[in-house]
Formats: structure tokens, sequence, C-alpha cells
């Protein structure tokens, strides 16, 4: 076995070391899939950090879902051949992530896990004295071998077709300047993470591309330490009259990725995807 190899099984059976070392779930949850797959990509895992406690602390999906999706996103890219395949792959990949963690979790929203509003500190403080925060660190550990396991058949598992497929996610990247891999690690963001439906993919992708370019600067320290990550959740919630779900932005369920491509190709969050790119 190589050492590589060793490394990644190691920090999987110890998640919860690797959790309070790097400090957010959806970093941890980035560094051990890419780890598993043999990557190390510390820059874009570091800029998954404002994306934890469900996107900017509001509560919405788990920052380990945000993490896990990032990582078969830069898989799928090195395994596809075409960009459709690999933005087909990493929607379809995030979707049975997601499937896996409400099984064990019951929910996929961090608000529901921690009972905790993050921005609030009496609520914080509460979460930390009555030991809740215990249970994020056991999820991390209990959920790692089997988002790891998941991850891998998602992907091994897929018929790589060449159909056409577009993520609002990657459509906001790619207007920000993203290179092809980081068009496709935000791919599985789309429809609010795997076509969920929750808190809007396209928001979370302009968050991290934001944080990505804050750490290629910033070679110690935290995104979210960065003010205009505060400013671009601002705008959006401006834009949006306050709503934060994709089902009520889009007023769409998007059962398939065929059904999110044709929402965007009739010209779906278009004006969404304009503003986020351009804050």
């Amino acid at each position: 076995m190589d050492t590589k190899r060793r490394e990644a099984e190691a920090s999987i059976k110890d998640a919860k070391k690797v959790f309070r070392k790097l400090g957010t779930c959806s970093q941890t949850y980035f560094y051990l899939l890419n780890r598993a797959f043999g990557e190390n990509k510390r820059s874009e895992e570091r800029a998954a950090d404002p994306l934890a406690g469900g996107i900017m602390k509001a509560g919405y999906q788990c920052g380990m879902l945000w993490g896990a999706s990032l990582a078969v996103g830069a898989e799928a890219y090195r395994r596809c051949e075409h960009l459709s395949q690999a933005i087909r792959v990493a929607v379809e990949a995030t979707r049975e992530l997601m499937d896996s963690f409400e099984t064990h979790e019951s929910t996929t929203q961090c608000r529901e896990i921690t009972r905790c509003d993050f921005n609030n500190n009496l609520s914080f403080a509460k979460y930390m004295l009555s030991g809740r925060f215990l249970h994020c660190f056991r999820l991390a550990q209990e959920w790692a071998p089997i988002a790891v396991e998941n991850a891998q058949k998602s992907l091994d598992g897929k018929p790589f077709d060449f159909q056409f497929a577009q993520s609002c996610a990657t459509e906001v990247a790619q207007k920000m300047s993203a290179s092809k891999e980081e068009m496709v690690m935000v791919a599985g963001f789309a429809g609010g993470l795997g076509l969920s439906g929750s808190a809007c993919g396209a928001l979370a992708a302009t968050i991290w591309m934001n944080a990505l370019d804050w750490c290629k600067k910033h070679e110690a320290g935290s995104p979210s330490e960065d003010p205009r990550a505060q400013e671009i959740m601002r705008s959006f919630r401006v834009f949006t009259d306050d709503m934060m779900l994709c089902k009520e932005i889009s007023q769409r369920d998007f059962r398939s990725v065929e059904d999110h491509t044709q929402y965007l190709k009739n010209g779906g969050c278009f004006e969404l995807i304009e503003e986020l790119s351009h804050i």
C-alpha cells in the first residue's frame, strides 16, 4: 500500500482529528474525499470554509455536504473526457451523497443537526456549553467511510454519456473566470445542492469562487475573514427579496439533470447568475 493510500485511510478512520485540526466541517470533508481520491488541493479545500454552518453559518445544508460535493466534482473532472459528462456525473454523485447523508442523519440541514444559530452568540454559547458540538464530531466520524464508499461507487458506476448538461453553479463560476476544473468542482451545487431545492447552489459557488481567490492571495488564515463574503450574501438577499431556497427562487422542483439543464437553456435564473457573477 502506498503512502498516500495509508494517509487517506488514517484520515478517514480519525475524521474527528482532521475536523479539529482544520476547524470547519466543509473543509474537512473536501480534504477527506480528496485524500481518498489521491488528491491534495489545499487552496481549494481552505476555500470551502465559508460554506460551513450551512453557507456563511446560515443553517442550510450541512458543510460536510458542500465539501464532499466539491471533492466529487474535482474527481468527475479528472475521470470524464468532456465537460458535460463531468457536470452530469458531479450532480448525480452529489445527489446520491445527499441521499446517503439524509438516511444517516434524517436531515441535511445544519440548523436541524446542530440546533444552533451560529450567527447568534447566545445560541452558539449554548451549542458549546451543552456539548451539542460533540454530535457534529461524531457525525463527521461516522459518515466519513460511508461518504467515501458512496462517492467511489457513484463515480465508478456512472454511464459517462455525452448528453449535454448544465449547472447553475458552473454557469456562475464560468462567468467569474473559473478554470474548467473549478467549473466542474462546483457543478454538484446545482439546484440547491444535488437538485435538492435547498439553499441556492449558484450563491454557494459565488462564495466559494471568491474564497478561492482570497486563498490564492493568502497562504494562512481563513477566507471566512474576508468581508466580501458578507457583501455577497447581502447583495444576494436583496436581489432575491430575502429568498434563499432554490425551489422558492426558481419556482421549480428539479427531477433530473435534464430538467435542470432545460430550465437554464430556457433562461432560468439568468438574471440572478449575472448578478452574482458581478458582485
